[in-house]
């Protein structure tokens, strides 16, 4: 069984009367992904504890704008009123001096009460329960099937998923999936129920064909689309496609959610991350050769 987008919002589950969760032996496998170059960074796993409600990708010059708590890894300094250069200024959590941004809401056991429930986007707006922090993060780039990819510009701004796709009917929902650490082949929009000794995984795949020209756009996709099958479409140029996975051990049966908008409904259909390129220019093109070369690196 392979709950899909059309399904998510429907009883598509293997628990009783919550269809927000599946059993992963339950989900279809996947069709294997070409093999492509990749290149990898070490940022940590949030030991900081960097969280706020802002997003400054959506909502610059906005506090609290998101209204539910993000993660973050990489930039130490990042909030709503963040601008290239406080960025470029800043310190890091991430290997090779990248003082890129990364983030995405944070994940919460709904049934432990935590200590900010009562934060700007904690329990005020349904997202209550306790933030749990992540085993591991893994951030990772690649290279594209097709052809090469040219180096991506410094503070490119990117989003994958929709924060508001239950209300948008799963529009940019497709590239946001959940799987479990020993399942990798099966991912589904449902949160996954795992066996005993997995951790459930967030994946985030970013889109990475390029206008060439702007850094960000109006809505935030218009500058940077997903390619179709491998190719980007003529007037767009392939850049190293960010892959972020996020794992959490879950304890057996316990109930999670992400932070969502209070409309959404904590649904895993809404989950999403945001990015800012500020990796060094000789670190972007030492990535670039390499994923062109299709090593690891």
């Amino acid at each position: 069984m392979l709950c899909t987008l059309a399904a998510v919002t429907s009883a598509c589950s293997s628990e009783s009367g919550n269809s927000d969760y599946i059993d992963i032996a339950q989900v279809s496998v996947r069709q294997r992904q070409p093999a492509v170059g990749t290149w990898q960074i070490d940022c940590g796993t949030n030991e900081n504890q960097h969280r706020n409600a802002d997003n400054v990708v959506a909502q610059p010059q906005l506090p609290a704008g998101a209204h539910h708590v993000h993660d973050y890894v990489g930039n130490v300094s990042t909030n709503a009123f963040s601008t290239n250069d406080t960025l470029a200024a800043s310190a890091t959590t991430c290997q090779f001096d990248d003082k890129s941004t990364y983030y995405w809401p944070v994940l919460r056991l709904v049934d432990e009460q935590g200590a900010d429930a009562h934060a700007p986007g904690g329990g005020i707006h349904g997202n209550h329960g306790r933030i749990l922090r992540p085993d591991s993060v893994l951030i990772q780039y690649r290279g594209n099937a097709a052809s090469n990819v040219v180096a991506m510009p410094r503070f490119l701004r990117a989003i994958t998923g929709n924060p508001v796709a239950v209300s948008q009917k799963g529009e940019h929902a497709e590239r946001v999936q959940w799987t479990c650490s020993g399942e990798r082949t099966r991912v589904t929009n449902l949160y996954p129920r795992c066996a005993d000794g997995q951790q459930v995984v967030r994946i985030f795949d970013f889109p990475s064909c390029w206008d060439g020209l702007q850094t960000d756009s109006e809505l935030h996709r218009s500058h940077l689309t997903f390619p179709t099958g491998d190719a980007c479409r003529v007037g767009t140029f392939p850049v190293p496609q960010l892959h972020i996975e996020v794992s959490y051990s879950i304890p057996r049966g316990a109930r999670y959610a992400i932070d969502s908008f209070p409309e959404e409904g904590r649904k895993p259909l809404t989950d999403h991350a945001m990015f800012i390129n500020v990796l060094p220019q000789p670190v972007m093109s030492r990535m670039v050769e390499c994923v062109n070369s299709r090593r690891t690196c």
